[in-house]
């Protein structure tokens, strides 16, 4: 089984180390706190265990994920815009009064951006459940055994993440913080529109 766990590893950490809009919140949020990538990782699992465990018991079957992807490039682009929106005006406020913003929280952040990535669910329906079949070849422990092991990559990579700009923001101050802000929002905003841009195509695309 260890081979097959340094695998999948290694699998998990091409599509962990890719940026995107889960990397991008937990930089911002990186600002507040050191800790703050272990949090959105919680959230980002919420998300995915539950999801590990349907595609064990047969829903990548049912779904049709290609007939679901213009609905779920949509519904991802609205989400994006709206996160990227709160992000932009979080840089042009003082971190001292951006602190006590209530709506931009790790943990809903990690719950938001993992359900609302239709890429996630994608990555999931096809190499994802690859992984999956193979860990069911060594039993519930090495179905249990990869799930943690996929998450912990998560955990460690978006937890050094938050950590290192914590640290950035102490040293150089609030206008770097801002500037990160500012930054990630932009990120989220073309992710946004390229999300919103590639599903209108597909919907509207002749069947």
């Amino acid at each position: 089984m260890i081979p097959f766990l340094a695998e999948a590893v290694l699998i998990s950490l091409s599509g962990v180390l890719a940026p995107g809009p889960l990397s991008a919140s937990t930089v911002a949020h990186g600002n507040r706190s050191a800790h703050a990538g272990a949090v959105v990782a919680m959230g980002h699992g919420i998300v995915e265990f539950p999801l590990m465990a349907m595609i064990v018991f047969g829903f990548a079957t049912i779904v049709d994920v290609d007939a679901l992807r213009p609905i779920l490039l949509l519904a991802a682009g609205l989400v994006l815009l709206w996160m990227s929106v709160g992000m932009l005006r979080l840089a042009r406020r003082p971190v001292s009064s951006s602190a006590s913003d209530s709506t931009h929280s790790p943990l809903w952040s990690g719950i938001i951006l993992t359900g609302a990535n239709p890429y996630f669910l994608m990555w999931w329906a096809t190499v994802g459940a690859g992984l999956l079949v193979r860990a069911s070849d060594h039993g519930w422990v090495g179905l249990l055994a990869f799930a943690v092991a996929h998450w912990v990559c998560d955990l460690v990579w978006l937890w050094l993440m938050s950590a290192a700009v914590f640290a950035g923001g102490k040293v150089l101050g609030d206008r770097f913080s801002q500037i990160v802000y500012g930054l990630c929002g932009l990120f989220l905003l073309f992710a946004a529109v390229d999300f919103l841009i590639d599903g209108w195509q597909r919907f509207s695309a002749p069947i």
